[in-house]
Formats: C-alpha cells, sequence, structure tokens
C-alpha cells in the first residue's frame, strides 16, 4: 500500500479537494459529517500524520506561547519559588485547553532588547511576561507596536495590558488586621525594587497613617528562600520590640518565622507574621501562616483570555483580580 504523504493524496482517495481534506481535518463545521467520516478513515487506514509544523507556518503561527520571567532586579523570585511554580502551572494549563504550547524561559537583561527579540522571532503568537522587574521601560516601548502581549503584574497606569491583584490594599489590609489585633512596631520585610512591592509598602504605610502609628524598620529581605538574609537576622536583634511583620511574600514570611525561632521568641505570642501570596506550603509551616491570598487560578485563566483577544486583534484592557487574608495561626 502505498504511503499518503500530502492532502492531495487523501484527497484523491476521497474523491475531493485538497482544501475540504484540510478542512476536514481541522474541525471545520462547514464540512458534512460524511466527508469528514470518509476523510478520516482514509487516515486512519493510511497511518496518515499530518506535518503540523509545516501547517503552522503556513497559517502564520506556530501555537506556542512566550512566558518570560525577567530578573533584571536585585530581589527576583526564582522560577522555582512556589508562587512562580503554581502559576506557571495554571497557565500551562490553560494554553493546553487551547491547544497551545508554553514556551518558558528566564531573563537576566543586559539590554532593553530582550523583549523585542522574542516579539520578532517568530517562535510564539503571544508573550505573557510573569513580574515587571525593573524592566517597566521596556514593557511601554515593546507595547507600542506589539498588541498581543499580557503582563502580570502592578496594574496602575501602564500602556501594557496587565493583570494582578490591588497590591496597595494587600499590603494595607495584612498591616490593618496587625494593628487591629493591637501591634504596635510592626515590621515590613522586604525590597522595594518592583511596582508591585512598592505598592505593599504603600499599603503598610497608609495602614499606619490611618491608625495613627509610627510605621515600624524597613527590613530590605530578597525573595528567594536561600538568598543572603543577614538584614532580616541583624533587625530582629536590633528591634527586640518588634511585635509583628509584614512580609512582602510567603517565602519572606517563613524566613522570619524559622529566625523567630532561633532566638527563642513565639509566634504569634510575641511576634505576629503576615505573609503574602498563599502558596501551598503556607498552610503547613509552624505556625500555619497568616496570607494575603491571591487566586492565581483565576489570575492564569484571566491573563490566557485577555492575551488570546489580543490575538486577535482586540484591544484587551487590564484587569485587577480579587485578594483576600487568609486567617491562620501566625497572626
Amino acid at each position: 500500500m502505498k504511503p499518503l504523504t500530502t492532502l492531495a493524496d487523501i484527497a484523491t482517495l476521497a474523491g475531493v479537494t485538497p482544501a475540504t481534506v484540510s478542512r476536514a481535518l481541522s474541525g471545520n463545521p462547514r464540512i458534512s459529517e460524511a466527508t469528514r467520516a470518509r476523510v478520516m478513515a482514509i487516515v486512519e487506514q493510511h497511518g496518515f500524520r499530518l506535518n503540523q509544523t509545516a501547517r503552522n507556518l503556513r497559517l502564520g503561527r506556530t501555537r506556542a506561547i512566550a512566558t518570560v520571567v525577567p530578573l533584571g532586579h536585585q530581589s527576583a523570585q526564582r522560577i522555582s519559588d512556589p508562587f512562580y511554580t503554581t502559576l506557571i502551572g495554571q497557565l500551562m494549563d490553560e494554553l493546553a485547553r487551547r491547544d497551545h504550547a508554553m514556551l518558558l524561559s528566564a531573563v537576566a537583561p543586559s539590554d532593553g532588547g530582550w523583549l523585542a527579540e522574542i516579539a520578532h522571532s517568530g517562535r510564539a503568537d503571544g508573550i505573557i511576561v510573569l513580574c515587571q522587574s525593573d524592566q517597566d521601560a521596556v514593557l511601554r516601548e515593546a507595547a507600542r507596536t506589539y498588541r498581543p502581549l499580557v503582563v502580570w503584574g502592578e496594574t496602575q497606569d501602564e500602556p501594557y495590558c496587565c493583570v494582578g491583584t490591588d497590591n496597595r490594599r494587600g499590603g494595607k489590609l495584612s498591616t490593618t488586621h496587625l494593628l487591629a489585633a493591637g501591634r504596635r512596631r510592626i515590621a515590613f520585610a522586604g525590597m522595594m525594587d518592583t511596582p508591585e512591592l512598592v505598592a505593599r509598602h504603600q499599603g503598610y504605610l497608609e495602614a499606619h497613617r490611618e491608625a495613627g502609628v509610627v510605621p515600624g524598620p524597613h527590613i530590605p529581605v530578597p525573595f528567594a528562600f536561600e538568598a543572603d538574609a543577614r538584614d532580616l537576622y541583624a533587625a530582629l536583634d536590633r528591634y527586640p520590640d518588634i511585635d509583628g511583620i509584614v512580609a512582602a511574600s510567603d517565602m519572606i514570611a517563613m524566613k522570619a518565622l524559622n529566625e523567630l525561632s532561633q532566638r527563642g521568641r513565639s509566634v504569634p505570642h510575641d511576634v505576629a507574621v503576615v505573609g503574602y501570596d498563599d502558596v501551598t506550603v503556607a498552610a503547613h509551616t509552624v505556625p500555619p501562616l497568616t496570607t494575603i491570598r491571591q487566586d492565581l487560578t483565576l489570575a492564569a485563566s484571566l491573563m490566557v483570555d485577555l492575551l488570546f483577544r489580543r490575538m486577535q486583534g482586540e484591544d484587551a484592557p487590564s484587569a485587577q483580580i480579587p485578594l483576600s487574608i487568609i486567617h491562620r495561626q501566625s497572626a
């Protein structure tokens, strides 16, 4: 039996045109069930496999989405961070449901051309950027000419499509919770080198202003759990009167729990701790971590939906997802 190598081969056996075969294989509703069944029977009988790469090139699409984590800022989260692994997993599920693959990469920007290079590489139909990092200017420039771009981050006045939570409200919510519990010497633990972190610190300050309480010390701590946190260690020794910690992420909060335990300080009796993100492990720390939850399932669904709308030429705008405080034993 002569092998079938082209759509024309199938068309000859089925008595239809190659275009009809193509439509039948792609599930075009304009093709009758009888014709589709005849084409599919021939395909199965001869073990035909469509050259998907060639088909995508012909249609001008790759069926792949580039997902990029820029690491330009000092406190950059690793892709292995539970926040990223959860969000990336959710994005992969959403893309798979739309029959698209993910091209995942981390970029340490050495110049402003990294995003344009990805956009014009021809390897992806669209781009999702996870974290604005210190690359806001690059994102703004790319958005002028490249439409299928969605960014996870702080949604303010950016000209690009951005999805995120109200980080200022999140920082305020966690601080207000500690103030309402009678804490009066509350530290903010985290860097301020991304728009999200700046907004969380602003919310922390706003809660103090409204309560008429002087803010506690700012302790610069990077995200990565294995990163050097000498500033945190020193601050806990330098400020023994700290009775609360607003952490910029759950991983930073976990560092604080560990160091407080090492110093014989009880959580939450001596120091109450609130994290941010509600990663899976947050419910299993000792004690379980009170934290700000960002709904990453909803975030992934919304980012992919907005991206595909932009891929189709729509001017899909930025959007915020809700957040909430999850009460556990650490605060």
